[in-house]
């Protein structure tokens, strides 16, 4: 690349000043210039509900780079409040509007690098557009959020979605005192995970106060004569009285301008690139949550707006463009995470769900076990689902949630699945054990043999939701356990306490197709193989045994509890 080399980056934030900044380290003549409509050119996007909730303080630690710091350090001309009204791929220039000004002009470019991001959804709805009515993208919808929690008089906000924005939101709201109605289009929270798995995040919501309508939709802005906001009406009729109204319903990709310039959009509605960032205009990049990336287990292109991957696109772009030469960008699995009050739930790659609507052939365990030894004071009980591909083993996916070790087995989750991993490697990973860290056969070890088991051919599974009519159902947990607390949805279960089962055999029918359930899997695992080599012919351990259908029982409005 000959010297004096122009680059051209519109947008900041993750994506674009990760370009600007690595583009700077390895091209120095460079002349560089970033574009930003807005005010801020790089904030942590992701710490704004906890600026919201008091847990970050002050307000400028959320900012992560200033235009300032670009200019002196890295010699990057920053222009703020400057959009970029359209491109001249023939002219290689931009145009530009300085908001501030109301100047227009044209900035030449060698090499152009889009970083546009994405904008909540905010669907056309009656009284959608009242002033009380509010998404949070940047520090401008922050401190006007901020405001306006401070004023309401009766302290009530309505967030409409539950996926991790509306989570964090409404921990965060609680936290202040902030009374919340929780809205829901889908009939769990956290959409992105299984029902049973989200379970537990429901009824801590509930335990805190928070009220969730589930299975409900927004569809309608109730105003007052000023024009505020004061209820909204759901799809089955409810009218929930608020102060505020927060949307988070999920993005869109801001694609208009690359549309305008006729490059290609991929299927998902993002812009499509190559493995090096590159438009279907090779001297054009872009990247963050305007794209569609290399989608983790299949390859196939997805858009995924997290941070993580915008930073790591934008490295890369900006590499690349100051170079011509740059790694290529990983495939991404999406691995997400979120914490709501005492428990925390995290996500990578493709549920069973996902992977059968792409047309493989997955299967799922699950498995329950204390995030470290059980011995050791504080243990928690993780929760680990695991879907894998038969016959070849290979893990297309996982979610995890408990209390504690959540983060640390889900990364480990989406590195096998980045290598291309299987159940039978994850079982074979030699992970760190300490009584105060984990145990000696880790949580995610004891997934992986349960998934290998399946497919050496040795016990098979059914879901934790299943319809258990027509089975023979044998729940090999004690009288007491099972008083307690009885299997759900199965009231034909016969109690044979497993240390008691090799005796009681003949209380069974060998013939008709059998599971067998416990508390957790692990007994049932041992009942299974018992009656597998004493000629049942049709044996099934029920998957996460009877605290994971009690769960997925309560998700699907089957038992008491929501």
């Amino acid at each position: 690349m000959s010297t004096g080399l122009r680059i051209v980056i519109v947008g900041g934030v993750a994506g674009g000043a990760s370009a600007a900044t690595r583009a700077r380290r390895m091209n120095e003549d460079a002349e560089i210039t970033l574009i930003e409509k807005d005010e801020h050119i790089s904030f942590a996007n992701c710490g704004l509900p906890y600026y919201l909730g008091g847990e970050i303080a002050p307000r400028e630690k959320l900012l992560v780079a200033t235009p300032e710091l670009l200019q002196k350090r890295f010699r990057i001309r920053v222009l703020t409040r400057t959009e970029v009204v359209g491109i001249d791929r023939e002219a290689r220039a931009v145009a530009i509007h300085d908001r501030r000004t109301d100047e227009r002009g044209l900035l030449p470019y060698d090499r152009l690098i889009l970083a546009p991001g994405a904008v909540p959804i905010r669907p056309p709805l009656p009284g959608i557009d009242a002033p009380n009515v509010l998404a949070l993208r940047n520090l401008a919808d922050t401190d006007r959020i901020h405001a306006k929690i401070h004023a309401a008089a009766g302290r009530r906000v309505a967030v409409v979605g539950a996926g991790y924005i509306g989570l964090e939101m409404a921990e965060q709201l609680t936290g202040q005192g902030v009374g919340v109605d929780l809205i829901e289009l889908q009939p769990q929270v956290l959409p992105p995970v299984d029902p049973e798995m989200a379970e537990p995040l429901a009824q801590a919501l509930r335990d805190k106060g928070v009220r969730l309508h589930l299975g409900t939709g927004l569809e309608s802005v109730e105003v007052d004569a000023a024009g505020r906001a004061v209820a909204v009406i759901l799809s089955n009729g409810e009218r929930v009285p608020t102060d505020l109204v927060i949307l988070g319903m999920g993005v869109r990709p801001l694609v208009d301008l690359a549309r305008r310039a006729e490059l290609q959009l991929g299927p998902q509605g993002g812009i499509a690139v190559n493995r090096s960032l590159q438009t279907s205009d090779p001297l054009i990049y872009a990247v963050g949550d305007a794209i569609e990336y290399p989608q983790g287990p299949t390859g196939g292109p997805q858009r995924m707006a997290l941070a993580g991957p915008a930073n790591r696109a934008g490295r890369l772009a900006g590499e690349h463009a100051a170079t011509g030469n740059a790694a290529p960008m990983g495939a991404v699995s999406g691995t997400a995470i979120v914490r709501v009050f005492d428990w925390t739930a995290a996500g990578t790659g493709l549920s069973v769900r996902a992977a059968h609507k792409l047309g493989l052939a997955a299967r799922s365990v699950t498995i329950v076990a204390n995030h470290h030894a059980g011995y050791f004071p504080g243990a928690h009980p993780l929760t680990i689902k695991l879907a894998y591909e038969e016959p070849t083993g290979r893990i297309l996916g996982g979610q995890v949630v408990g209390q504690e070790g959540v983060d640390k087995r889900i990364d480990v989750i989406a590195t096998v699945i980045a290598f291309r991993g299987t159940v039978r490697n994850l079982a074979d990973l030699d992970l760190s054990y300490a009584p105060p860290f984990g145990s000696a056969k880790d949580p995610l070890h004891l997934a992986a043999f349960a998934a290998v088991n399946h497919l050496n051919g040795l016990e098979d599974f059914v879901d934790a939701d299943a319809d258990l009519a027509r089975y023979q159902v044998v729940d090999v947990r004690s009288a007491a356990e099972v008083a307690a607390r009885p299997l759900a949805g199965a009231p034909q279960a016969i109690n044979i306490p497993l240390d008691d089962l090799r005796d009681r055999l003949g209380e069974l029918n060998a013939a008709e197709p059998t599971v067998v359930s416990c508390a957790v899997g692990q007994r049932g695992h041992a009942a299974s193989r018992i009656l597998r080599q004493k000629g049942f012919r049709q044996v099934f351990n029920l998957s996460g045994g009877a605290t994971i259908r009690q769960r997925a029982m309560q998700a699907a409005g089957k038992l008491p509890g929501r």
